[in-house]
Formats: C-alpha cells, sequence, structure tokens
C-alpha cells in the first residue's frame, strides 16, 4: 500500500530535523551512519573542504557532489534544492564568485539554522538559505542559471512537480544539474524498498528510463544519467541481514541495479 503523500514528506523533515540535532550535538549524519559509508564518504575532495566548515560536511546526506559536475561560472545564479547544512550552497558560492549568488531551499528550519550558521563560519557573503518545498519554489520564473541537488529530488513523493517547478524557475537556456539515486530495470519490491531504505534512508529512487520520460515531460532537453557510484549488495550485507533477507540470495537482484548518478538537463534557449 502506497504511503501517503504528506505522511511521506513529514517522515523525511523528521529524518533532517534529527540529523541537524544530531550535527549540532556532535555527531555526523551520513545515512548509514557509518565514517567509510560507500554511500556518503569520500564524496568531496580534502582541497574542496578547506575553507568548510566541519558541521557543514557532518550534516550532507548526500549520494554525490554535483558541484564539482556541473561546471559553474563566475557570476552565475545557482538553486540548491534539499540543501541540509549547506556544503554544496557554500562549495558553489566560491565556483559562482562575489558575482554570482546561490541559494539554499531546505524544509526544515533546524537544517536551514545549520546551514546559516556554516556560512557565517564560512564567511560566505554570496549565498541566501531560504524556507521552501521543491514542489513549490519560492523563487519567480526565469530567476537561476543552474539548478543543483544532492540525493533529494528521490525524497520527493511528487517527483513530476518537482521538475515542473525546476524548469520553471530555470532561465531559458538554464540547466539542471544534480546528484541522485536511480534504479536500472525495476527489482523485486520487497528488496528495492529494503535498498531504498539503505540508500536514501527514506527514498523513492525513480526507475533510470522514467526519470528520463519524467525530465523529458517537464520540458528539458539534452537529458543525460551519468553513473558515479554503483551499489553492491557486499555494501549493504548488514543492513540486508537485520532487515530478513539473504544478502547472497538476493545478490542477483542487487547488484549494479541502485547507482547515485548525476543527471543533466537543459531548459531551451529562447526561441529554440
Amino acid at each position: 500500500m502506497e504511503q501517503p503523500k504528506e505522511e511521506l514528506k513529514e517522515a523525511v523533515r523528521s529524518k533532517y530535523r534529527e540529523a541537524a540535532l544530531r550535527v549540532v550535538q556532535g555527531e555526523a549524519s551520513c545515512c548509514g551512519g557509518a565514517a567509510k559509508d560507500p554511500i556518503c564518504s569520500d564524496l568531496y575532495r580534502p582541497s574542496e573542504l578547506a575553507d568548510v566548515p566541519q558541521e557543514a560536511l557532518q550534516a550532507s546526506l548526500g549520494c554525490g557532489n554535483p558541484t564539482a559536475l556541473a561546471e559553474l561560472e563566475p557570476g552565475e545564479v545557482v538553486l540548491d534544492l534539499g540543501c541540509g547544512g549547506g556544503i554544496d550552497v557554500l562549495l558553489a558560492a566560491q565556483r559562482v564568485g562575489p558575482s554570482g549568488k546561490v541559494y539554499g531551499l531546505d524544509m526544515t528550519e533546524e537544517m536551514l539554522e545549520l546551514a546559516r550558521r556554516n556560512q557565517r563560519k564560512a564567511g560566505v557573503a554570496n549565498a541566501e538559505f531560504i524556507k521552501g518545498e521543491m514542489e513549490r519554489i519560492p523563487l519567480p520564473d526565469g530567476s537561476v542559471d543552474v539548478i543543483i541537488s544532492n540525493c533529494v529530488v528521490n525524497l520527493s513523493p511528487d517527483k513530476d512537480r518537482v521538475l515542473r517547478e525546476a524548469f520553471r524557475v530555470l532561465k531559458p537556456g538554464g540547466r539542471l544539474a544534480i546528484s541522485d539515486v536511480v534504479v536500472r530495470g525495476e527489482p523485486p519490491e520487497e528488496i528495492r524498498r529494503n535498498m531504498e531504505l539503505w540508500i536514501g534512508c527514506i527514498a523513492g529512487a525513480l526507475e533510470e528510463s522514467e526519470y528520463r520520460r519524467k525530465l523529458a515531460a517537464a520540458g528539458f532537453r539534452r537529458i543525460e544519467l551519468v553513473p558515479t557510484r554503483v551499489y553492491r549488495v557486499e555494501d549493504a550485507r548488514e543492513f540486508l541481514s537485520a532487515a530478513g533477507l539473504d544478502p547472497e540470495a538476493i545478490a542477483a537482484e542487487v547488484n549494479g541495479r541502485f547507482f547515485s548518478a548525476f543527471v543533466r538537463a537543459h531548459k531551451p534557449a529562447a526561441g529554440s
């Protein structure tokens, strides 16, 4: 039975609230909980983190490094959907420089407070954190050049609306450049549900071809999904065993099916 959308949204809000509070208490918030978790460890180069507060990294629940792949240019206006503790906003702000600006959008007040605190620690002036939902982005039409996001779109119970909103706020010729969890093919529901819980804390990853269809339906063109980290049954052995599944028995259904991807798509330029 499908969980109601508002219940899903509240579950995500609660998870992110708890994650922010754990960081404030001095704990890390990576979904897997381990220092070398294969999902969220080693996503950022040491050189990128030199000027970023440790709390911003600890609050990261991401599965990729969209700022490193988005090819941000000085002067661009960037929007980070589901900014969490602000790590990708702070990194993007460095890339777009003082002539650019980065908005961080999050629906959880505790995460926004943590992100603003990290911004003050980093001394970043060209960023702004705003409260809102990615299904209803509180920005005008055609107001940003680039949208980034780090393992958040998969959490939305209404991904079609998220993608339509992303398309709306992008300028003509603007681009979507996000990291997200994707599924290749359709594994059995029980396995899918457990793997998604492991990968995304509370996830609803799209199947690869379905992701492409939804992007195209929202109006995007030049769509690319490039795997950046493929998950194997060995990575989730402990989690799957605790869920009552035999990792060896389901290996064929899991290996290579779930992966982090860099999702790139463009809004057509005016007149094209």
